[in-house]
């Protein structure tokens, strides 16, 4: 019996080991910290890496999170999703912000627990665009919610979003409120200054040894690099561009591939950025179908005319701005124009414009004569080339004329003469 409680006792002795050898090993091995960056515009491609990222590091159970933001702004809409994001995370977040949180990166800021700035950073100027009442006050009560959730000073939070606030000391109105990194610690939006990632951990408490800064994907550099303005403006050029040269040149070639990347890297990259969804990729096909069945057909009608409002409705509708969607556009339709012309002036000529441009001149070599021409033409002789029955050809002086016999048939070969001329009607006899 006494053996059996000695033994009973060492097992618990061991398991009381194990236990608390298991919790001191768990101690010191702290979790992993994440750098999550947040760069560039704000938009679908954006939240949906933010997304993913969070999604796995929950499953993983990071030890935190840091949001490294340096943006101008972005998609109210996406800059919303991803602060959701942040929040219902279980893991514990810090917003880091390197540079400039501007516009939407401001609500991205203020979702985390904890907010570090660079000694050289700003955050501020979060007004929307359009900014009507309506939207503006949208975001100025997420804004607040968002604010006073983490416990932020939110009326200096919406006084970057609205110029109407008036903060005596920060800002007067008319002014949106731009903070710099020592103004953010003295109005409570930052916690403290610093670029090190080691620092900023042990001041909030986390222990990790190890810190991993997280890739963006693919999609998202695509997505921000093409849905550049002045990216998004070079692609369409050379969309409208290898059009053109494909319409002047015969045959499938390079023009045709280079329109086809073009249009294809422009609307994909817009619609991966989220500026636009497929309704706009559809509107452009369906523009270009009509204005093929137009080319297709002499004249320009109705499928012309819609063509022309379907392409540009499409193109316009895949970016995010209409002034920038419509300056782009105006740009590549230049250029393009410009192009045409160079190409046309070079001879290259199209069947398919033939068909729909009037082309058609009154030759002389076709036996079209000018005025001048008429009285000059009469006593000049020549050969018959065919027939005349009365009517055939003959050369003149070189040139070939649609001509009228005077007194009967005469054979192929034979010397002819002019005797009058009525209008286009050359008549001639046999000399």
């Amino acid at each position: 019996m006494r053996i059996r409680k000695v033994g009973i006792v060492l097992f618990l002795a061991i398991v009381a080991i194990l236990a608390a050898s298991l919790n001191v090993s768990a101690q010191e091995t702290p979790g992993k910290v994440y750098v999550v960056p947040i760069k560039g515009e704000i938009n679908r491609a954006t939240h949906n890496f933010v997304r993913d990222v969070v999604d796995d590091l929950n499953r993983e159970g990071a030890e935190a999170i840091i949001f490294e933001i340096d943006t101008y702004g972005g998609l109210v809409d996406e800059a919303i999703k991803i602060k959701d994001v942040i929040i219902d995370t279980n893991i514990p977040t810090i917003s880091y912000v390197n540079n400039k949180a501007a516009s939407a990166g401001v609500l991205i800021t203020i979702a985390s627990e904890h907010v570090v700035m660079a000694e050289n950073a700003v955050i501020g100027s979060a007004e929307t665009i359009p900014n009507t009442e309506k939207v503006l006050s949208m975001w100025r009560g997420v804004l607040r919610d968002t604010a006073q959730y983490r416990g932020r000073d939110s009326l200096v939070i919406e006084a970057m979003a609205d110029k109407d606030i008036e903060i005596p000391g920060l800002v007067s109105a008319d002014k949106l409120v731009n903070l710099t990194a020592q103004e953010a610690i003295e109005y409570g939006v930052a916690d403290i200054l610093t670029k090190d990632y080691r620092e900023m951990l042990d001041h909030f408490g986390y222990n990790s040894s190890d810190i991993e800064v997280v890739d963006e994907g693919l999609q998202v550099k695509l997505a921000k690099y093409i849905s550049n303005p002045y990216i998004s403006t070079i692609l369409l050029t050379l969309g409208f561009v290898g059009l053109v040269i494909e319409i002047l040149t015969p045959g499938f070639g390079l023009g045709g591939t280079i329109s086809i990347m073009g249009f294809a890297l422009y609307f994909g990259g817009n619609i991966l950025a989220g500026n636009s969804n497929w309704t706009s990729l559809i509107l452009f096909v369906v523009g270009l179908i009509l204005l093929i069945i137009e080319g297709l057909v002499p004249g320009f009608g109705l499928p012309g005319i819609g063509g022309l409002i379907f392409v540009v409705a499409g193109t316009v509708l895949a970016m995010q701005d209409l002034s920038t969607a419509v300056l782009s556009l105006s740009i590549s339709i230049i250029i393009t124009a410009l192009v045409a012309i160079v190409m046309v002036k070079m001879g290259f000529k199209s069947k398919l414009l033939n068909k729909i441009i009037l082309n058609n001149r009154l030759e002389g070599k076709k036996g079209y004569l000018s005025n001048e021409a008429e009285a000059n033409m009469i006593g000049k002789e020549g050969v018959s080339l065919t027939e005349l029955r009365p009517s055939g050809f003959a050369t003149i002086e070189g040139e070939k004329y649609d001509v009228l016999s005077e007194g009967g048939f005469i054979p192929k070969g034979t010397q002819i003469k002019v005797i009058r001329v009525e209008g286009a009607k050359i008549f001639v006899r046999r000399v």
